[in-house]
C-alpha cells in the first residue's frame, strides 16, 4: 500500500529513518506534493499538516499520527468526514513520560528547586524531608498514559489519584474520579497536578484560577498535555499569590517559546521545550502497518479516535 508523509513542520521521512526499510515490503512511502499519482493513495502519516493537505487524496481512508496526540490532525479543515483518524500507543513512550513526571513530582516532594538556589549561592543547609506519602499526586486523564504514570509513581509510595470524563476502572491503590463533581473532589485533595488530557473543546483553558484555587495551597503544577489546556495570566497570578508554589511546563500555546516570554525568567517555573516523550519510530511504523492491514480488510483500524470527542 502506498503511504503519503504529510507535515509542514517535520521531516517525517528522516524520523522514520530505517524504520521506512523493515516495512518497504509492505508500505510504499510518498513525500506530500510528490506523491503520484495519488488515486491510489488510501493511508497517510501527518505531524501538523498543512491546511489543505488532504484535499490532494480523493480516497484516502485513514491517517496516521506520530505520537498519542492527535488534536493537530483533527484541526485541518481539510480532514473530510469519514476518514479514520489514527494515533500511536508506544509503552516505551508512556514509560518515559512516567520517569519525566516522577522526576517532577519528586523534585516538588524533596525541594530541589531551593537546594539549586542553596548550590549557587553556596548555602550548606539541610531541608525539611517530606515522604513520598504525605504528597498527593492529581493526574487529568486516564488513558494509557495516564495508567502508566499512575502506576509508576503510587510504586514509588505518592497516594494518587487520576480523574478521566467519564468512569473508569482503576488499578489499586490509585483512586479514579470522573465528571465534574468528581474534578472538585480530586482537587481538594491534590497538591501535584498532572495534567495529560488530550485537546478538545471541553478542556481548551481547563487549567485556570478556579481550578488552581481549588487544590491545596501550595501545589505544583505539571503540564504535559498541549499548551491550549493552559491559561497562562492564571498560571503566572497563582504562583505570585502562592496558591501554587511551582509549574513544570513542557507545551505551549507558541512553540518555540518566544524569547520575551515571562515563562523563561520565572524562578517557579521549569521550562522544557516539548520534550517529554516521544513515539519510537518502530512504533510509528508498526501503527502504519497494522493501519493498512485494517484497510485492506475493510475494517476500522487499532487506535481509531473517536473524532466527536477528540481522543
Amino acid at each position: 500500500m502506498r503511504c503519503a508523509l504529510v507535515s509542514d513542520r517535520l521531516d517525517l521521512r528522516a524520523f522514520l529513518g530505517a524504520e521506512l526499510a523493515r516495512i518497504a515490503d509492505r508500505i510504499e512511502v510518498v513525500d506530500h506534493f510528490a506523491a503520484e499519482p495519488v488515486a491510489d493513495i488510501r493511508l497517510a502519516v501527518a505531524w501538523n499538516p498543512p491546511r489543505d493537505a488532504f484535499e490532494r487524496y480523493p480516497n484516502l481512508q485513514a491517517v496516521c499520527s506520530i505520537g498519542a496526540g492527535v488534536d493537530g490532525i483533527l484541526a485541518c479543515p481539510s480532514l473530510r468526514p469519514g476518514i479514520d483518524v489514527v494515533r500511536v500507543v508506544d509503552p516505551v513512550q508512556a514509560q518515559t513520560m512516567a520517569g519525566f513526571i516522577a522526576w517532577h513530582v519528586i523534585g516538588h516532594q524533596r525541594s530541589f528547586a531551593t537546594y539549586r538556589d542553596q548550590q549557587r549561592d553556596r548555602i550548606w543547609r539541610s531541608l525539611r524531608q517530606r515522604s513520598a506519602q504525605s504528597v498527593p499526586v492529581g493526574i487529568l486523564g486516564y488513558g494509557e498514559m495516564g495508567r502508566t504514570v499512575a502506576t509508576h509513581l503510587a510504586l514509588l509510595g505518592f497516594p494518587v489519584m487520576a480523574w478521566s470524563r467519564t468512569a473508569k476502572s482503576a488499578v489499586s491503590p490509585v483512586r479514579v474520579f470522573h465528571g465534574r463533581e468528581g474534578l472538585g473532589a480530586m482537587l481538594g485533595e491534590t497538591e501535584v497536578l498532572v495534567n495529560l488530557l488530550p485537546l478538545t473543546s471541553e478542556t481548551q483553558g481547563l487549567l485556570n484560577r478556579d481550578l488552581f484555587d481549588r487544590m491545596r495551597r501550595g501545589g505544583y503544577l505539571v503540564q504535559v498535555g498541549r499548551g491550549e489546556h493552559l491559561v497562562e495570566d492564571h498560571l503566572l497570578g497563582a504562583l505570585e499569590n502562592g496558591q501554587l508554589s511551582g509549574a513544570a511546563l513542557d507545551v505551549f500555546v507558541d512553540e518555540p517559546l518566544p524569547p520575551a516570554h515571562p515563562f523563561w525568567g520565572h524562578p517557579g517555573i521549569v521550562v522544557t521545550p516539548h520534550d517529554a516523550c516521544d513515539a519510537s519510530a518502530g512504533a510509528v511504523a508498526d501503527t502504519i502497518v497494522a493501519t493498512a492491514d485494517a484497510i485492506q480488510k475493510g475494517e476500522r483500524p487499532p487506535h481509531t479516535v473517536d473524532r466527536e470527542r477528540g481522543y
